[in-house]
């Protein structure tokens, strides 16, 4: 009779256990993926991963998964020149960029400063105003303006394609950002 109600017992709390954690893994899965449910929430998350505190990196696969395959990215890498990256080479490059600037030891910062945008059904285009700095460096916050294009594929939003341009005197942040 004792070994009847202990494996009773076991029974039910297995069956509990079993409901909690599948429960608890289904929320936090949705929770996760909770952002790629509209296309502002998607762009926002793409600056929250790439802002680390100091001894952390970002979650690269997150930031990749926020892609499509076939994304492009092109930024402006000097005054007069750009470089176009696939997903893949824009996260070796910013990792290149964490380890040239010792970024790991300080963090890296980038925050929206201002974002307009423009939805028409399953497609996005936004334009953002952001600032990227590296905390405890001597070199001033930098802004820049990232277009981005999405597309709703899938019940979900994608990133299709990021072109940067830095604002200069001859080439200032643009009207529509600048308010």
């Amino acid at each position: 009779m004792k070994y009847k109600y202990f494996n009773i017992k076991l029974a039910i709390l297995t069956l509990s256990c079993s409901l909690f954690f599948n429960y608890s893994s289904f929320s936090q899965s949705s929770e996760k993926e909770d952002f790629l449910q509209s296309p502002e929430s998607v762009v926002s998350e793409l600056y929250n991963l790439v802002t680390f505190e100091a001894g952390t990196t970002p979650d690269w696969e997150k930031v990749k998964s926020m892609f499509i395959d076939e994304a492009v990215i092109v930024l402006r890498t000097g005054s007069d020149s750009t470089t176009q990256f696939t997903v893949n080479t824009f996260v070796k490059d910013f990792i290149n960029f964490i380890e040239r600037a010792d970024a790991i030891q300080t963090g890296f910062t980038e925050k929206i400063i201002r974002m307009e945008k423009i939805v028409f059904g399953d497609v996005a285009h936004f334009l953002v105003l952001y600032e990227a700095s590296i905390p405890g460096s001597s070199l001033p916050p930098m802004q820049g303006v990232d277009s981005f294009q999405l597309i709703k594929k899938d019940s979900r939003w994608w990133i299709v394609s990021v072109i940067n341009e830095i604002p200069t005197p001859d080439n200032p942040v643009p009207i529509i950002l600048s308010r």
